[in-house]
């Protein structure tokens, strides 16, 4: 059985500290639980061979771009520029980007964009941490840019977000 990742434990305290009453707290814990499921079928579902993820690419490349995006994943604060993530995963700069895309559906920022604020989200619940603190260790060092790069991608303020949060 594949461990409880941090995800699964995120949906599983939203479920236990649900805010909602009635026939919102119902929707609420179903699309939970929805999730839920959803992030665990990803753990046993195995991965598409590489030809229908990404035709045109070898499993080599392939295996080279899953690198670079770990790269990215360790240093969400300080990413490498492209040119040095296409050099530390052994590939030219344009076939990471073609690859990139091919692989995950997105360009090599947004990913990188879409990780960091993941990132911000769970760090938002650590009620002593200051927003200024969140967004330094996502590596903005303009507080109100992280807002906005926030905003955009959730539809709600980092500040909204934290109070929605369960006490």
């Amino acid at each position: 059985m594949q461990p409880t990742t941090a995800a699964m434990r995120c949906v599983i305290h939203q479920i236990l500290h649900c805010p909602y009453q009635g026939l919102t707290r119902w929707l609420y814990l179903e699309s939970k639980v929805i999730e839920l499921i959803a992030l665990r079928l990803d753990q046993v579902i195995p991965p598409p061979p590489a030809a229908l993820v990404a035709p045109g690419l070898q499993s080599k490349d392939i295996d080279r771009i899953h690198y670079a995006s770990a790269i990215l994943l360790q240093r969400l604060d300080n990413p490498p520029s492209l040119l040095e993530l296409a050099r530390l995963a052994g590939l030219n700069d344009c076939k990471l980007k073609k690859g990139f895309r091919q692989v995950f559906g997105t360009t090599v920022f947004g990913y990188l964009q879409t990780h960091r604020m993941e990132r911000a989200k769970q760090l938002l619940a650590e009620p002593s941490l200051k927003i200024a603190g969140v967004a330094q260790a996502m590596g903005y060092a303009n507080q109100s840019y992280f807002c906005r790069m926030f905003k955009q991608q959730f539809g709600i303020t980092p500040q909204c977000y934290r109070n929605s949060l369960p006490r």
